[in-house]
């Protein structure tokens, strides 16, 4: 008998646990969804202050750090409607994307096919003169080099070490994300 009654506790404990970690996953998913949205919002803000202002830019750089690879079909006519915002009010700012998560692979000759709406405005954006920037470090995690992408993306040595050049030279930073 209590053996039973030690492996119906283990089970409720299991159950009680397993109620607990869905709850305690629900509530971060939703809060992560909801951080996601105000990043957005956040990024549209950045955008629309900038517009407010009197002085421009020197530069912006743009960074993408997604875990979907498909993130760019999303995020890249994000980006060019923020510089087409910019650049309009704005004419002499410079631009600049950075992408060094998942969606980078997107970027890879390998995926020219699969993913060419995504390459059709990667080379659209750089025959604009703005670079798009991909992470080498990130990449040779996943046992991809540099040869891997095609001549139209720069492989930078690291995103975050790419972004802070950028930085350095006065550019501003504008973080992308998803809207949902």
């Amino acid at each position: 008998m209590v053996v039973l009654s030690t492996a119906v506790s283990k089970r409720q404990g299991t159950v009680f646990n397993n109620d607990c970690g869905r709850r305690w996953r629900f509530a971060c998913g939703s809060a992560l969804l909801l951080l996601a949205s105000l990043c957005v919002a956040q990024a549209n803000d950045e955008v629309d202050a900038l517009l407010q202002r009197i002085d421009a830019p020197h530069g912006i750089v743009f960074e993408i750090v997604e875990g979907d690879e498909s993130a760019l079909e999303e995020l890249l006519p994000v980006v060019r409607s923020s510089i087409k915002r910019i650049r309009a009010r704005f004419p002499q700012t410079e631009f600049a994307v950075v992408s060094h998560g998942r969606e980078e692979f997107a970027l890879q000759t390998a995926y020219q096919s699969e993913y060419a709406q995504i390459h059709q405005q990667v080379r659209s954006l750089v025959a604009e003169d703005v670079p798009v920037h991909v992470c080498e470090t990130h990449a040779s995690w996943y046992a991809v080099s540099a040869e891997d992408f095609p001549e139209y993306v720069d492989v930078a040595p690291t995103g975050p070490g790419q972004i802070q050049l950028y930085l350095d030279m006065d550019y501003e930073l504008i973080v992308i994300q998803p809207s949902n």
